[in-house]
């Protein structure tokens, strides 16, 4: 789709990757919702604020009247509890798939109306890495990534007839608040927004920002052995 004069909203958009990606949009001519659940909290210039907690059907219907003109849809508010699941907090990992996959089904059940309404456009769903592949002390974020790429995929099929174009962004770790932990090498956001955006104007269905995810992708025809090789 064409992103000059496209309108979209951007969910988590008052800071890290979500706030990159709200600039870039801005930089490429898009009008920009930038949804965040205190909206006072969004400061990058150029966009519209709106409140949206992606886990308060309220807020997602309040937001969804808000912004009636809306053609882009990037699901991107996510959380990070670092929960495993085996002795991590029930509520945390409850948390991680309220979020990712019933929070991000919520807003577009929301939306697809809206976007179909208006002549078509684009959903983008931010995912990651640990869509495909999971890391033992963060389990219930990859078990809630894996269902929103299950989402993904099945509201791919199911919108596809509406002129609604379904995408995901497998991605590895990114330089944001979310990864401060994290000692491996980590990319820069607004790179990853750039690729993005490129990819949601290049109507890709699957949008790969690192070698990291095209490594691991490959390994999915592999089965567990390549994909986890220090099993016994």
């Amino acid at each position: 789709m064409k992103i000059a004069g496209s309108t979209a909203l951007v969910t988590g958009a008052n800071r890290g990757f979500g706030r990159h990606l709200a600039a870039e949009l801005v930089t490429r001519g898009a009008t920009v919702y930038a949804g965040a659940r205190n909206p006072d909290t969004v400061d990058l210039p150029g966009v519209t604020p709106v409140r949206l907690d992606i886990t308060d059907p309220a807020s997602v219907a309040a937001a969804t009247e808000r912004a009636r003109d809306v053609n882009l849809l990037v699901n991107n508010a996510g959380s990070g509890t670092g929960a495993d699941l085996l002795h991590g907090d029930p509520e945390r990992i409850r948390l991680e798939m309220d979020t990712h996959y019933f929070g991000t089904l919520s807003v577009v059940r929301a939306f697809a109306p809206v976007i179909a309404g208006n002549g078509g456009g684009t959903v983008l769903n931010i995912l990651s890495v640990l869509s495909w592949i999971a890391l033992p002390n963060a389990g219930a974020y990859s078990a809630a990534k894996s269902a929103e790429w299950a989402l993904t995929n099945a509201l791919r099929t199911q919108l596809a007839e509406r002129n609604v174009r379904v995408a995901g962004l497998h991605v590895g770790y990114m330089d944001t608040d979310m990864t401060a932990h994290v000692t491996a090498p980590k990319l820069d956001p607004a790179d990853v927004a750039r690729i993005a955006v490129d990819g949601i104007e290049a109507d890709s269905y699957e949008i790969l920002a690192d070698d990291l995810s095209r490594q691991v992708r490959a390994g999915l025809a592999g089965g567990v052995a390549a994909l986890y090789p220090d099993l016994p």
